[in-house]
């Protein structure tokens, strides 16, 4: 699979976002969007009013991460803006997950589960087969710029040896600090799409056309190219 990138929606600037559509609509695979309620993290950030309007003016597809307590109460609101795919934490739906993912597919959207740094892939076994989308954090969730958390390089190479065991036919993303520092380790270990945010993207020039080709191009360095 050629490595997929996805731009965080939150690092962007607010008062270009028309402005990135335009640049990033031609380069990106799909577009990253964490909605943070203040309460299972400690902010906030992407209302369904925003991402409505995102989706609207975007030509990829949207993949919302939902760092809420209640993911249940977002589904809905997030499927009619337009969210192409929901992922929601395995730390908040432990006791109805089939019926949430059923929920999501229901609303017409893929499936999608992020995991924290702390929760093990094995927490997750019985749910890797109805998912499109495994997201593994590599920092703790809630907040852009944090140090890379190297243990999540197991999880990542477990996860990809499930899938390719077990048949399974998610996409295998990491979320936290994707950058050049951390591209060759990440793709070693079986990434296969990367949020890229502020190490990885938007502080490397404030041309965001610029900055996409130095982030390609540290990724090339990294590990010799996406082909």
């Amino acid at each position: 699979m050629k490595p997929q990138f996805s731009p965080s929606l939150m690092c962007m600037d607010f008062l270009e976002v028309g402005a990135s559509i335009e640049t990033l609509d031609t380069r990106c695979d799909c577009y990253h969007a964490d909605v943070m309620d203040g309460h299972f993290v400690p902010n906030f950030a992407l209302s369904p009013d925003f991402l409505r309007a995102f989706c609207a003016a975007a030509g990829r597809e949207t993949v919302c991460h939902l760092m809420v307590t209640d993911p249940g109460a977002y589904l809905e609101p997030l499927a009619k803006a337009g969210v192409g795919t929901l992922c929601v934490h395995a730390e908040t739906v432990w006791r109805d997950a089939f019926r949430v993912l059923q929920a999501i597919r229901t609303l017409g959207c893929k499936t999608g589960l992020v995991l924290c740094p702390a929760t093990p892939l094995s927490a997750v076994y019985p749910l890797l087969g109805h998912i499109d989308r495994l997201t593994v954090m590599t920092v703790d969730p809630g907040f852009a710029g944090q140090r890379f958390i190297p243990e999540m390089l197991d999880k990542l190479r477990e996860a990809r040896d499930y899938k390719r065991e077990h048949g399974c036919r998610f996409v295998l993303e990491a979320d936290g600090s994707c950058n050049a520092g951390t591209y060759r380790a990440l793709c070693a270990a079986g990434t296969e799409c990367f949020v890229v945010g502020t190490s990885g993207l938007f502080s490397l020039d404030k041309d965001l056309g610029r900055a996409w080709e130095k982030m390609e191009s540290d990724f090339a360095a990294a590990v010799g190219g996406r082909d």
